[in-house]
């Protein structure tokens, strides 16, 4: 019998799968609940295409500071000033 071992658990997978959360949590928060923070839910749905995109490693996006979209991450599963990171959309 084939023995199963659990995928390990590395820097790249970890990333991407923070990346995958933070996308999943811009659109429940602002794109389905439409919650009032000043971000439309184009802008939200466009954010978080670029986390989806980041965790695959498109290169269209290696201008992105890792560090920035991770702390950006964070920000948003924690629901604590997402607005304040330089990656969050402007608005007019």
């Amino acid at each position: 019998m084939e023995e199963h071992r659990p995928r390990q658990l590395t820097h790249a997978n970890a990333y991407g799968a923070l990346m995958l959360q933070a996308a999943g949590v811009l659109r429940l928060r602002y794109v389905h609940c439409r919650r009032d923070d000043g971000l439309s839910p184009a802008a939200a749905n466009e954010l978080a295409d670029v986390f989806e995109s980041l965790s695959y490693g498109d290169p269209a996006f290696d201008q992105i500071d890792p560090n920035e979209a991770i702390a950006l991450a964070h920000r948003l599963l924690d629901d604590d000033h997402p607005e304040l990171s330089r990656l969050w959309p402007r608005t007019s």
